[in-house]
């Protein structure tokens, strides 16, 4: 999901690239392995093939882009390590109401950031608005069995939907003056589908409401840009 997300960046700005999707793609699912498995049996594993995963990503930026964005690429994967990593003894993933943002910080540096020339703003706040709102709709998710104090604790479900109604709100707008017209369309109905997907999200839905459905989110820019170009 978060590969497609830059894709749909990356084709708004000409950039698209094999490489790069490859190194974004192998990015995200080593940082996701590393994430759930780093506290099992199986972490020993997981360690083995990251650092092959690491090789393989040094080894596409090397050959297909320069030392820059070799440096970029190692930014982001330290700041992948500090979310939760068990090494540490304070890790962001423990520093109450920081997750949403920090994951909206991340997955916004891989699209302005890394696929990209220079730092570009707006995709950066589109990129950092729309990723912390679908983060939101897993801290309800997870509302019970956290240890840390988040958004829906404190202030309420229905108060955690308003606040994602806006961040999604305020990424659209920018849409609207930044993207290209058939991206900001892609966008807009984005932006309708996550808007009723945050709606209906409660505690007490099944866990595939959000892995599937509310995550799936970050994906429909690019396929409502595909099929829009294509149908």
């Amino acid at each position: 999901m978060g590969t497609l997300f830059a894709v749909f960046f990356m084709l708004e700005q000409n950039t698209f690239r094999f490489p790069t999707v490859l190194l974004l793609f192998i990015t995200y699912f080593s940082g996701y392995l590393y994430t759930k498995y780093q506290k099992t049996k199986h972490f020993y594993k997981i360690l083995i093939l990251n650092f092959f995963a690491g090789l393989i990503s040094a080894a596409l930026i090397i050959f297909n882009h320069n030392e820059i964005r070799l440096l970029k690429w190692f930014i982001i994967v330290v700041l992948g390590l500090l979310y939760n990593s068990f090494f540490l003894e304070t890790y962001i993933r423990k520093i109450p109401l920081l997750k949403v943002f920090y994951v909206g910080l991340v997955w916004a540096l891989m699209n302005c950031w890394l696929t990209l020339p220079e730092f570009d703003l707006p995709i950066f706040l589109i990129s950092f608005l729309f990723i912390t709102a679908l983060v939101l709709p897993f801290d309800i998710r997870d509302m019970k069995n956290d240890t840390v104090e988040t958004f829906p604790k404190i202030i309420g479900v229905q108060n955690t939907k308003y606040i994602a109604y806006l961040l999604v709100f305020m990424a659209f707008i920018l849409s609207v003056f930044y993207l290209k017209y058939e991206f900001a369309l892609s966008f807009f109905l984005t932006s309708i589908l996550t808007f009723i997907l945050i709606y209906f999200s409660e505690n007490s839905n099944k866990d595939s409401y959000f892995s599937f459905w509310v995550e799936s989110c970050s994906a429909l820019p690019f396929l409502f840009s595909l099929i829009m170009k294509y149908f």
